[in-house]
């Protein structure tokens, strides 16, 4: 599994990619969570705000941080 993290570094940008790594350790998932702060890429998803998780090229949510429980649920769509 795949997880992406957009955004340009910010605050929020790393809060989500620490949500992001935990619920997936917690899950027991095996993902590789990348960090994306190119600005074409980020466009290149349509997402405008930031910070976004996408997860398996699918994006999942963005303009906001999920919680880890929102987190689980989207790996676990994925899964």
């Amino acid at each position: 599994m795949v997880i992406k993290i957009l955004g340009s570094g910010c605050a929020n940008c790393k809060k989500l990619y620490q949500a992001a790594e935990e619920a997936a350790k917690e899950m027991g998932v095996e993902a590789a969570i990348e960090k994306v702060e190119d600005i074409q890429k980020i466009m290149g998803y349509g997402v405008m705000r930031t910070p976004a998780l996408v997860i398996n090229e699918k994006v999942k949510v963005f303009g906001r941080v999920p919680g880890k429980d929102e987190i689980k649920k989207y790996l676990e769509d994925e899964k």
